[in-house]
């Protein structure tokens, strides 16, 4: 590590993380790039985290307390602390391959325009490593066409420019836009530079049951809503309060009860195409057109499905979310197969 400033600053929050703790710091320790600091920060947890933490003997390794603030905080507080370049994100359930930083290093060094940088992730259940994959989007067109709707980043797997970070302000700590923070702050990044995924797994993505952003609470749905009408909004260069944005927001995510009424799928298809040509080419256009055809059709049909008597049987069951997904998926699965 540098003496005086090492090139990467890793933040990993800490909150009651004893189980998968040590592995993940030390898959960060293991890294092939080795001009980093390792800021570890303990959220007023209530296990043994700490004295986990205060055996690691690193010089790499700045460890701080605090009392409990929540993860954004906690993070804009190593944000501060932070001497790199760039500041990458790591999770204490989360692992990282040896080469990771070395590849993103590398990347962000010949992008100077990337102000955002993933990697794809295979999925661990618990401690059970499965054949399933965060495989986002590489194509930055394509990326951004996917941050319209949700989060086509693994946070833990970030490298960001800290210029950028400076720029956009950090991390929210606002309850009404967090959680997600991750997807809030992406969302802000990238309309201040070129945003990427590297397109090979460096990462083990840890899946606990119960997490928040897989059981998605109202709350929380409310909160992507927003974020998701802004960026369809900013893309489109209308009002987030737009009636065709809002409801393309929300029945992406399953919020049809939400609307006032029946939505305009002609106009909602219009915008939707108007957004993708503000950051597409004309090689990239035809086919983000055309899946943003099936998300429409997709929603006008499951609009539709809401007032057929199948549709009160199904919610006698059980909730009914999120029927426009199922049916856009069913066709793509169809178009792919002709």
């Amino acid at each position: 590590m540098s003496v005086i400033s090492p090139l990467v600053s890793v933040i990993l929050p800490v909150f009651n993380g004893r189980p998968y703790l040590h592995d993940a710091i030390a898959s960060i320790l293991t890294q092939l790039h080795d001009d980093f600091e390792l800021i570890v920060i303990d959220d007023g947890s209530t296990d043994d985290s700490v004295s986990i933490l205060e055996q690691l003997d690193d010089p790499r390794i700045r460890l701080v307390r605090q009392p409990n603030q929540g993860l954004a905080a906690t993070l804009n507080r190593g944000i501060s602390l932070a001497r790199g370049q760039y500041i990458a994100r790591q999770d204490q359930d989360d692992l990282s391959y040896p080469e990771r930083l070395a590849k993103q290093v590398a990347y962000m060094d010949s992008h100077p325009e990337c102000v955002l940088l993933g990697t794809w992730a295979q999925i661990m259940e618990v401690d059970r490593l499965v054949e399933r994959f965060h495989r986002h989007p590489v194509d930055e067109a394509e990326l951004r066409y996917q941050m319209l709707f949700n989060n086509p980043f693994v946070h833990s797997s970030v490298m960001l420019r800290r210029t950028a970070l400076q720029q956009v302000g950090g991390y929210t700590t606002d309850p009404d836009r967090q959680p997600p923070e991750d997807y809030e702050l992406w969302s802000r990044l990238s309309r201040a530079g070129s945003i990427a995924n590297i397109g090979e797994i460096l990462q083990i993505y840890r899946e606990i049951p119960g997490s928040m952003s897989r059981v998605g609470p109202s709350p929380f749905r409310r909160r992507l809503i927003k974020i998701c009408a802004e960026n369809l909004a900013a893309a489109a260069q209308v009002s987030p309060d737009d009636p065709d944005v809002v409801a393309i927001a929300a029945l992406t995510h399953g919020e049809a009860d939400a609307l006032p009424g029946r939505p305009d799928f002609t106009r909602m298809q219009a915008l939707l195409l108007r957004a993708i040509e503000s950051f597409a080419s004309q090689q990239q256009a035809p086919s983000l057109r055309q899946d943003a055809l099936s998300r429409i059709e997709a929603m006008q049909a499951g609009w539709m499905m809401r007032d057929s008597a199948a549709y009160g049987l199904l919610q006698a069951v059980g909730p009914v979310r999120n029927v426009a997904k199922r049916i856009w998926r069913l066709i793509q699965r169809f178009r792919s197969a002709r």
